[in-house]
């Protein structure tokens, strides 16, 4: 009876072997080196701030109070990690806003009216995930301070605005400050977190809201303002 009861006890552990191995052979984190960020919000430019204006309001008396639909793609490349992170990234974006043209006298065009915008900018970074790292505290504020450059151009129809015998299109230079704090998705599914870096090389990954100040105005130049106040939200993938 005692030979037969060590012989399970061996083929149990023999058996147990295989799974404590899988265990101990998962990977370790690949290095990071930089994070691909989506985003997304409404952006209303202070067209209507122009001093030049004087108190009219084209982008209220056209778009009313509805903001342009903004994305943006942006690549960072990690200088510094220790405490926090700290580097160097370069996003694009696109935005438009469409509404009825405006006649001379007020009324409404058959053709429609659009501003379209695609800003670009280099910033520097610094977020602090020590803590999440450290000691698994999932909020990572962060915050970013860049120089923007914002083309623009204006449609009527198919064709590009003509406006005073201009084209309506030009490129505005600025800069902008950014705060957020993002969500380190980790926490939620470790494991899926470990095999997603295992298979695509994706340390980490994170939801975020971010709110930004830019002043988009040629640093305070005549002219179109394309500065702006707002909020945006996203996904980062850490690699």
């Amino acid at each position: 009876m005692s030979s037969r009861a060590v012989g399970l006890g061996v083929a149990a552990l023999l058996l147990a072997v295989p799974a404590v191995a899988q265990e101990v052979t998962i990977p370790t984190r690949s290095p990071r080196t930089g994070a691909v960020i989506f985003r997304g919000g409404g952006y209303k430019p202070r067209i209507d701030t122009e001093k030049a204006l004087n108190g009219a309001t084209p982008y209220k008396d056209t778009f009313g109070d509805a903001s342009l639909l903004l994305v943006e793609l942006e690549i960072q490349r990690f200088f510094y990690q220790g405490i926090g992170t700290a580097g160097l990234g370069l996003s694009a974006g696109y935005g438009e806003k469409y509404a009825d043209a405006k006649l001379e006298d007020g009324s409404a065009a058959a053709d429609k009216a659009a501003l379209k915008v695609l800003p670009i900018q280099l910033n520097g970074f610094y977020k602090f995930d020590y803590a999440a790292f450290r000691w698994g505290i999932p909020l990572v504020p962060y915050a970013k301070l860049g120089l923007v450059y914002s083309p623009w151009w204006m449609t009527k129809g198919s064709e590009t605005e003509i406006v005073e015998g201009s084209k309506a299109s030009g490129g505005k230079w600025g800069w902008a400050g950014t705060a957020g704090v993002s969500f380190l998705l980790d926490v939620l599914e470790p494991r899926f977190a470990r095999d997603f870096d295992s298979d695509l090389g994706v340390n980490h990954s994170y939801l975020f809201a971010e709110y930004t100040h830019a002043d988009v105005n040629n640093f305070g130049g005549k002219g179109l303002v394309l500065s702006s106040r707002r909020w945006m939200f996203g996904l980062a993938l850490d690699y």
